[in-house]
């Protein structure tokens, strides 16, 4: 274990392939010699130490260094259960300091130029550049200000290349008339419904549009997940333009678990130019949670965070990662998960703030069971400023049986309380688990329908394949927008009353 950072094992550095002088390998040598032990280093040229509380990231099994992920917890990482979640520990030590505000600043991906490279060297060039007499009186100043500073100018070039220039501010989008119907409606006020659906796991479309054409009278758009639980299944571009074509407005989701920085560029490009509007940036679940052969579980090229950022600057400066100009720049509204309850509140919260800074305008939330917890989360983001920056949809899902209640108490960041679990195991044993799980959804709709002017805008509906009871719970939860269409809806709501047996 090493010294400062609090992961399981000292971890090997990662090694470059190319031709290196003595002096450089020798600097290499020393530098993983001293921060191996002490830090848990893995030589990623890049170091981040200052700002995550002297624990190094890259101990965190997805690589994320701009926090943790939706299944952060207080007692282990899910990816890897031996060792602790290390961005759980870099916020927990972060607050114990005081240094927590540091962490909202927007960090960088790797530059794999400098991957297996020493970081000392560009901080000794860097500090010759200020001068050593000009470091020292700054060191050495009365005013804590101009100390600050100094240590700022000799360590925020290595950490924020030119490339990049991350900061912890807030970045309002850039344009006026909303991009999409769905933040049309958002902007006007309206309680909006959004609903998952998940692609199908073949190249068939049928039952995909019959899912389409059921659900988008009902709702304001439909989200399409990109390989939940890392199984490959249809793309969520393809199933986006499937809905394009039957007239549903859709929600591109883009993980960043198997997607690298020019990936991401290139789609965005090329699903805005097809009519995408709305785009939800993820992390993405780990290949551990995929059946063998696994994927490279050791590191993301992407985190969320960077997503969001690299596709707003896209979107507002119009121009690319590398400083290319576009010239007709894509336009969408941009969204991003939100974790109510995986970890401590005060640390969503100061990660959600992260992510609206970035350039997140909504948010769509995991599984709410808990209305209490979800107003202490809201409480949080109050208190720092969030909520009049961001649309929050609420995501509630109908449980179908009581099996799939027993797998939800094992999903990171879901929390399924003991009195709904109960309720669910009573009715299981009357054979009407199914109906029960109807209206505990309805219960927590009705109940999340009250914090309408006190942060949340809408309910992210996420059926998990149950995609027919959707116009059922619509109706009944009072979700029906003002514009909706009764025509040629009467069998689809009498098919969504009929309950499996």
């Amino acid at each position: 274990m090493s010294g400062f950072t609090p992961g399981r094992r000292w971890q090997p550095a990662y090694s470059p392939f190319r031709k290196e002088t003595f002096g450089d390998r020798a600097l290499q040598v020393l530098e993983y010699s001293v921060k191996g032990p002490l830090f848990g280093c893995r030589m990623c040229g890049n170091c981040l130490l200052q700002e995550t509380a002297f624990i190094c990231p890259m101990e965190c099994p997805k690589g994320l260094r701009n926090g943790p992920c939706g299944g952060s917890t207080s007692e282990y990482c899910y990816v890897d259960k031996t060792r602790p979640c290390i961005w759980y520990k870099i916020y927990e030590r972060s607050f114990q300091l005081g240094r927590e505000e540091l962490l909202l600043e927007v960090l960088p991906p790797l530059d794999w130029e400098k991957v297996g490279r020493d970081s000392w060297s560009d901080i000794f060039r860097n500090a010759g550049k200020i001068g050593i007499k000009k470091i020292a009186s700054g060191l050495l100043s009365r005013s804590p200000q101009t100390r600050k500073q100094t240590w700022d100018d000799i360590f925020r070039p290595v950490r924020q290349p030119q490339w990049w220039q991350g900061d912890s501010t807030y970045h309002p989008p850039a344009y006026i008339e909303p991009a999409s119907d769905l933040e049309r409606r958002l902007v006007t006020g309206e309680f909006v419904l959004t609903c998952e659906v998940t692609p199908p796991l073949s190249s068939s479309t049928d039952k995909l549009i019959h899912n389409i054409e059921t659900i988008k009278p009902y709702v304001a758009a439909l989200n399409f997940t990109d390989n939940q639980s890392a199984i490959p299944r249809m793309s969520s571009w393809a199933c986006s333009q499937v809905a394009m074509t039957h007239n549903a407005e859709p929600v591109l989701q883009m993980s960043a678990r198997n997607r690298s920085r020019g990936t991401l560029q290139s789609e965005i490009i090329g699903a805005t130019a097809l009519g995408v509007r709305n785009v939800l940036c993820v992390t993405g679940d780990s290949a551990k949670l995929s059946p063998s052969p696994r994927d490279q579980m050791d590191i993301n090229d992407l985190d969320a965070i960077q997503m969001l950022w690299i596709l707003r600057r896209m979107r507002d400066e119009g121009r690319y990662l590398d400083g290319r100009q576009i010239k007709y720049p894509p336009q969408f509204f941009l969204g991003a998960a939100a974790s109510p309850f995986s970890s401590n509140p005060k640390f969503q919260a100061l990660r959600e703030q992260k992510k609206v800074n970035a350039g997140a305008q909504f948010f769509q939330t995991n599984l709410i069971f808990d209305t209490d917890g979800m107003e202490i989360w809201l409480n949080e983001l109050a208190k720092r400023n969030v909520l009049d920056k961001v649309y929050i949809l609420a995501g509630v899902t109908p449980i179908k049986s009581l099996k799939m209640a027993q797998r939800l108490r094992e999903v990171p960041g879901v929390t399924l309380p003991r009195n709904i679990l109960q309720r669910l195991e009573a009715a299981n044993t009357l054979g009407n688990a199914q109906e029960e799980g109807i209206q505990i959804a309805l219960e927590l709709i009705g109940r999340i329908k009250t914090y309408h002017t006190q942060g949340i805008h809408g309910i992210h509906l996420m059926p998990v394949g149950w995609d027919e009871i959707v116009p059922r719970i619509v109706v009944e939860a009072g979700l029906l927008s003002k514009d909706f269409l009764f025509d040629n809806t009467s069998q689809e709501l009498n098919n969504a009353h009929r309950i499996e047996k």
